[in-house]
């Protein structure tokens, strides 16, 4: 399995290659009046707008500055999409299913939705991200209606 591994307050994250449609360089989003506190708001995209995210904000995260690095992941799943802002995004690996462990039962079962598991490599521990289930079906109305 190929899988983008980003970075997020200097914690690794990855996501399936085959929820990444495109990944942006960082452009400011438009603020959308009462919306949650980790939608940044709207940003042109093709022939219409994207909702970005700030999965910092969205994970109780210290949210870091934007910098020249940041980018906007574009996450797909039929025609939803979402942009999703990272710090950095590093590379795209091969992972074997091996190196692919269980999340572990003390994460909340709130973030077992969005937490595919935990994945080992190098010493280090990335977690494994379904981007498409990062909202709720809730939060994905409150954002696009």
């Amino acid at each position: 399995m190929k899988v983008l591994i980003f970075n997020i307050n200097k914690e690794y994250y990855a996501a399936d290659i085959m929820e990444v449609e495109r990944i942006l360089g960082y452009t400011e989003p438009t603020k959308l009046p009462d919306s949650p506190e980790f939608v940044e708001g709207v940003i042109n995209y093709e022939d219409g707008v994207l909702p970005v995210i700030s999965l910092g904000k969205k994970f109780n995260l210290p949210v870091e500055n934007i910098s020249e690095d940041s980018k906007i992941i574009v996450a797909k799943n039929a025609d939803e999409r979402i942009g999703i802002i990272v710090d950095v995004v590093s590379e795209v690996k091969d992972i074997k299913a091996h190196n692919i462990e269980k999340t572990p039962d003390v994460a909340a079962a709130i973030s077992k939705r969005y937490i595919k598991g935990l994945i080992k490599l190098d010493g280090e521990i990335i977690i494994f991200l379904n981007l498409l289930s990062i909202l709720s079906d809730e939060e994905k109305k409150e954002i696009v209606s």
